[in-house]
């Protein structure tokens, strides 16, 4: 997470707590009003949010520094020794550089590289610095509305994968809870019954990402440009690939995405939508969409669509001809918010939802029931001069290694009601 962005939240949090100590110095020693209670409420809300998400960076940057810190630490370097490169743009420019047939091979780049020898080091040897190829990973999670918010872990040593326990719990009727947990009322000195919870694993195992940047003889002429071409390209196309398989993915080289899990409640339409050919979307859909929401997921949950919605959602309604309320929010209306709304949850366009009107085109998702595993010492790079020769290009290869899967595996049965819940959410066919 960019710095920059960190402080206009922490920013933010700060003016809500100030106006939320302000409407209880009016109150005074009063009960506060129903406007101030409304108020109040929502700010509070937001300031839960935004903590949330400060929490969830955090947690990001720890990550991340406990995996640079786990890997060996450089040597000292010496009066004479060579130092480490300033920029990535300059690091670029060195192995483009030593990669050509007689070309300066500059001291520095043997200390990153991946420990083949010298004589084939034009053909990929040469490894971005560690805090280079961090500054990469990291932004790539900065700009990801979905990866940033799923439950990531870390996979180190010479582990391929992680096997994560978890609880086979499918219902929350008395004998179900925690896989077979129950408790009883009993008189005194009654014989007592025994229970037991039930267990299950996610199997988790590293699949390949490799993402590949062509640099052009032009752009490697100045070192600003190159590194301008591979710090944008390089993580907004691994940052697509990545929440693409965490929504869609089929499980099979590739993680598991949400819409494939079998824990995915799809919420049945109205009876008006089944008009043919025609891709309607009521109010309605969104309140029972909520309404099939794991309640302990109400405050994690964030709304994904496909941009097409948009125009529909602007005029939803909830009530009646005398009682009828907007219940999308767009940003900045009232919630002062950078995103809109839907019962105080973010909307958020993307552009993996599905196409409008088939399951996928909505979802609302508790992303931290997603689970995420990834390699200790995040990216592998290497290049090459003669990938794209004819082309006077220079191809720099990256290597991410990555598995996910929904924590849930089933929808939950409730204790009481007949409806099933999850913390994900889609709607039906409407067309």
């Amino acid at each position: 997470m960019a710095t920059s962005r960190i402080n206009l939240l922490r920013d933010r949090k700060e003016v809500l707590l100030k106006e939320l100590e302000q409407i209880q110095a009016e109150a005074g020693d009063k009960p506060l009003t129903e406007e101030q209670n409304t108020v109040f409420d929502a700010k509070m809300a937001e300031v839960k949010v935004i903590s949330a998400d400060l929490s969830r960076f955090d947690s990001l940057v720890r990550e991340q520094e406990a995996a640079v810190n786990a890997a060996p630490p450089p040597a000292p370097t010496k009066p004479g020794e060579p130092g480490k490169f300033i920029r990535l743009g300059e690091q670029l420019r060195a192995i483009v550089k030593a990669s050509q047939p007689g070309g300066y091979t500059d001291p520095r780049l043997f200390q990153a590289a991946s420990g083949l020898s010298e004589s084939v080091m034009a053909d990929g040897g040469y490894l971005v610095q560690v805090d280079f190829a961090q500054q990469l990973l990291q932004r790539t999670f900065q700009l990801g509305q979905v990866i940033q918010r799923i439950n990531m872990l870390q996979v180190s040593g010479n582990a391929n994968g992680m096997k994560i326990n978890a609880i086979k719990e499918n219902s929350r009727v008395n004998g179900s809870r925690w896989g077979g947990v129950q408790a009883f009322w009993q008189d005194e000195a009654a014989s007592k019954t025994a229970s037991k919870p039930e267990f299950r694993q996610i199997d988790l195992n590293l699949k390949k990402l490799t993402g590949l940047c062509y640099a052009t003889d032009e752009s490697l002429q100045d070192a600003t440009a190159l590194e301008s071409v591979i710090a944008q390209a390089f993580p907004l196309e691994f940052q697509f690939k990545l929440e693409d398989a965490i929504i869609n993915g089929q499980g099979a080289g590739q993680p598991l995405g949400i819409m494939g899990s079998g824990s995915l409640v799809t919420v049945a339409i109205e009876g008006t939508q089944t008009i043919a050919n025609t891709a309607t979307f009521l109010a309605t859909n969104l309140a029972k969409m909520w309404a099939r929401l794991y309640a302990p997921s109400q405050q994690n949950a964030v709304w994904l669509l496909n941009q097409d919605l948009l125009a529909k959602l602007y005029v939803a309604t909830l009530g009646g001809t005398s009682a009828v309320s907007g219940i999308f929010i767009a940003p900045g209306r009232f919630n002062e918010t950078p995103y809109a709304t839907i019962f105080g949850r973010p909307v958020i366009p993307v552009e993996y939802a599905q196409a409008e009107g088939t399951p996928g085109d909505i979802l609302l998702l508790d992303l931290s029931q997603y689970v995420g595993i990834q390699k200790v010492g995040g990216l592998t790079s290497a290049s090459s001069i003669h990938v794209r020769f004819l082309n006077d290009e220079t191809t720099f290869r990256f290597v991410y290694r990555f598995d996910g899967a929904p924590v849930w595996n089933t929808p939950l049965t409730p204790f009481k009601g007949s409806a099933t819940q999850s913390p994900f959410i889609a709607l039906a066919t409407r067309s």
